[in-house]
């Protein structure tokens, strides 16, 4: 048995690409995340990592609303990979974070702040039959779980 888990914080690197429901019915949010190394270069210069990401259903929505290129933020999941054919012919190999957690660290930078600093657009949640989207600094929860035991 393996572990496969990444947990990383940083910056997205434009704002998020969003898909209502894809061919498997579910939204789709693509983002990437650019997250600082803790050394720099031989010239000085800080070195970043860019984390490509895609997160699914509920946490996609959140995403969609609390997240926007420059927005902080941590993500959480499993490093999956795969591949398709190019316009060339060529096989093409994909590598990416499927993000099952994700912790808003800064409102959505959009200059439209509610009565409690928080983006309006936030406010408007929940929607009858869905859960509330957390506001800055609070954690999104996991999809299965509300039991309060982490397995």
């Amino acid at each position: 048995m393996g572990l496969n888990r990444f947990v990383g914080t940083g910056r997205l690197t434009k704002d998020v690409e969003f898909k209502a429901n894809t061919s498997g019915g579910n939204n789709m949010a693509r983002f990437t995340v650019a997250i600082n190394r803790n050394y720099k270069d031989g010239s000085g210069n800080a070195q970043a990592d860019f984390i490509p990401c895609v997160a699914w259903g509920k946490i996609a929505d959140g995403i969609k609303e609390s997240l926007a290129k420059g927005s902080r933020c941590t993500v959480e999941g499993r490093i999956q990979t795969g591949s398709y054919e190019g316009q060339d012919g060529k096989k093409v190999y994909t590598t990416e974070l499927s993000v099952d957690f994700v912790e808003f660290l800064d409102p959505k930078p959009n200059g439209n702040q509610g009565q409690q600093g928080q983006p309006q657009g936030s406010q408007q949640f929940p929607q009858q039959g869905q859960q509330q989207f957390p506001q800055q600094g609070q954690q999104f929860p996991q999809q299965g779980q509300g039991n309060g035991l982490p397995f």
